[in-house]
């Protein structure tokens, strides 16, 4: 099987998506989502992972964070992944992959599309029918965004404000109707790109992500949808794996 879209660059938000081996449901119990949880607080401690907003679904995690220039989401992410599965082997005396080979990194635009990806983060079990409002799925980082945390935290909100261009304090409230909003419009639908592609964001950002690539970036194409343009990968490669049950 291919190898999943892991490219960073400096200074760049960076949606993570990674999957159970073989779609199973490996992270169906709170027990074992709240192991990865832990270790995502301790990849924040250890290496200054700056974590934007993330969700632990059944089968799969969504992981949004600022790439800082260093290695700290290679180094995050194999910690967070290693020991979540050695942990759930030991403890089923399992043996084989928990995780569906790489995870997948997908350049996220900050102008406009952050606040797109942090609804389609918060939504996912949603979409998933498991429950109604994002409030009501404790395994996610839309707790945090709306009340901040007074200790063990997660979610960077100064970042998350920054990014935004909004004051942290307002940032519960707004947040909170950008999900309202949402909900009130439709019912939501999944959009492969912001988990397959390699960027999402305006055309210009797009093309410059391209250009920055190199050769990497040559033989991708960028695709035009409303309000965004796509950079994808040449061939059906990896995406087309997320289009099963829960996808991403």
């Amino acid at each position: 099987m291919p190898r999943a879209n892991r490219l960073h660059l400096d200074n760049q938000i960076v949606h993570i998506t990674h999957r159970c081996h073989r779609r199973q449901f490996l992270l169906r119990f709170a027990r074992d989502r709240r192991v990865w949880i832990r270790w995502l607080y301790e990849a924040r401690k250890r290496y200054g992972l700056c974590v934007l907003d993330y969700q632990v679904t059944h089968n799969h995690i969504h992981l949004l964070v600022r790439d800082r220039g260093g290695d700290e989401i290679p180094k995050s992410m194999q910690l967070i992944a290693g020991r979540t599965g050695q942990q759930y082997n030991r403890r089923k005396g399992r043996g084989g992959a928990f995780w569906q080979d790489r995870y997948h990194a997908t350049i996220v635009d900050s102008e406009g599309h952050l606040i797109r990806c942090l609804i389609y983060i918060d939504l996912n079990m949603v979409r998933a029918g498991v429950v109604h409002h994002p409030q009501e799925w404790p395994d996610a980082g839309y707790h945090e965004i709306q009340c901040a945390k007074p200790r063990y935290r997660i979610v960077d909100r100064s970042a998350l404000g920054e990014l935004l261009e909004i004051d942290s304090r307002a940032l519960a409230a707004l947040h909170r109707g950008w999900i309202d909003d949402s909900l009130a419009a439709s019912v939501p639908e999944r959009e492969p790109a912001w988990s397959t592609a390699v960027a999402v964001g305006r055309t210009a950002f797009v093309e410059q992500v391209q250009h920055v690539l190199g050769h990497r970036g040559r033989f991708r194409r960028i695709d035009e949808t409303t309000g965004s343009a796509i950079l994808r990968e040449p061939g059906p490669r990896y995406r087309r794996e997320f289009s099963a049950l829960w996808a991403v």
